[in-house]
């Protein structure tokens, strides 16, 4: 419980970062052309991270958590210079190519915010490389359980970010809060690195290749279905100048929760239900399971229950001075009552995505996740050409929903089956 309640602290001060990071930048400069190409810039990177570090994590932190201290090592070193290298080459790609993707992806940008966006998105693609190895150091620190490091070192590296953004910003406008972004970054790998040691690489290790193999399909799904942010941002350039920049808000505070929820509940959950796995004892594994998920859809009901009651009074105290009107916060606040399924789902969505990786079974929740989301992407489309940015909320919500429900019924009877073969082995003996 200790652990629990540090994590979430030092998580909640981590995401409170993030957002006053933001928050500086949106009420100095306001909801408008800047704040759309800033975050349009950060489309990219963001899904690199959030295809990298859900299905590293996911991995690695099962994979190295039973290893000895020297191949552990080994291996860490291995698993990051693959994935820097790798990300360092996608970097330069989508950096030459930026001036023509980057149009495309937000056909309503008019050609100075398009031109604006093309560079806040080639400082952002510098940070790619960071980014992956951040992820790669995420799950070398969770492997060892050293979760109290792994907070941390954001806040750190945020707090300096963000007091290099109040300097910078109003001298070089926009541009210094992307290159504000990059720092933090490149801070968190300094500062998680030392955990490693300086061992060689062993890139013939069985672990190795079992990792590759575990992810194939993880990343091959994930880039696919992960795509839905840049579906919205899309979708959302067509709305008018400060459209893209309120849903893509609304999507980060409820994020907000969530990775905090991630980081307190779900995260230390991977190594125990590993353990669990590995000896067999489907009964333990089901109950923490069980009590995981039940914690998880508790507090988030209710945080949205009262979001529903003081969210726009919330959001008009947090946000709502400088360049922000009282008819943002009021969108802002409706969109968020509409995206319920993006912070219940996804929480919840987070405990069974991570029961099925503990067990070593990376394939199905990736398979279900495929399929949902081809089902889904026709429906955005739809409830956006007709209802705005309120359909597009509406059916987000429905999407984790139901991909919520089909994992937890998929579980229930994979553990069930793993159970019952469990005991007839043991009546056996």
């Amino acid at each position: 419980m200790k652990q629990t309640v540090t994590l979430a602290g030092l998580a909640v001060t981590n995401i409170l970062l993030t957002l006053l990071l933001q928050w500086y930048v949106v009420t100095e400069l306001g909801v408008g052309a800047e704040t759309d190409a800033l975050f349009a810039s950060m489309a990219v990177p963001q899904l690199i991270l959030s295809i990298v570090s859900t299905s590293l994590t996911h991995v690695l932190v099962p994979l190295l958590t039973t290893q000895g201290e020297n191949t552990f090592q080994e291996n860490a070193w291995t698993f990051l210079l693959s994935i820097a290298g790798l990300f360092a080459i996608l970097a330069l790609i989508f950096g030459a190519g930026a001036s023509y993707w980057v149009p495309w992806l937000f056909p309503g940008f008019d050609r100075a915010g398009q031109e604006l966006a093309v560079r806040l998105t080639r400082i952002q693609l510098t940070g790619v490389v960071l980014t992956a190895s951040v992820a790669v150091l995420w799950s070398v620190s969770y492997a060892r359980e050293k979760f109290i490091w792994v907070e941390l070192s954001p806040v750190l590296a945020g707090a300096a970010a963000l007091l290099v953004m109040s300097r910078t910003l109003p001298q070089f406008g926009i541009v210094a809060a992307a290159w504000a972004i990059v720092l933090r970054t490149a801070l968190q790998v300094v500062m998680l690195l030392p955990a490693l040691g300086w061992p060689r690489p062993r890139w013939r290790s069985p672990a190795i290749k079992e990792a590759w193999r575990r992810l194939r399909p993880l990343l091959l799904g994930a880039s696919y279905y992960r795509t839905d942010s840049l579906v919205d941002r899309y979708l959302s350039s067509l709305t008018g100048t400060g459209g893209l920049s309120l849903f893509y808000i609304s999507q980060q505070i409820y994020g907000v929760a969530n990775y905090v929820l991630e980081k307190a509940i779900a995260a230390p959950m991977v190594p125990l239900l590993a353990q669990k796995a590995s000896a067999g004892d489907w009964a333990s594994f089901r109950a923490a399971f069980h009590r995981r998920l039940f914690w998880m859809g508790l507090l988030t009901i209710a945080g949205y229950g009262l979001f529903i009651l003081i969210g726009e009074s919330a959001l008009t105290l947090l946000i709502g001075r400088g360049g922000v009107t009282r008819g943002n916060v009021h969108t802002l606040w409706i969109l968020m009552i509409a995206l319920a399924g993006f912070l219940i789902g996804g929480a919840m969505g987070q405990i069974t995505s991570s029961t099925f990786y503990a067990m070593g079974d990376t394939q199905t929740p990736t398979r279900l996740s495929v399929i949902n989301y081809t089902v889904y992407i026709p429906f955005k489309f739809v409830a956006f050409m007709r209802y705005g940015l309120i359909g597009l909320a509406v059916v987000t919500t429905l999407y984790y929903f139901v991909n919520l429900l089909v994992q937890i019924v998929l579980l229930e009877r994979l553990n069930l089956r793993k159970m019952h073969m469990h005991s007839m082995r043991e009546g056996m003996i």
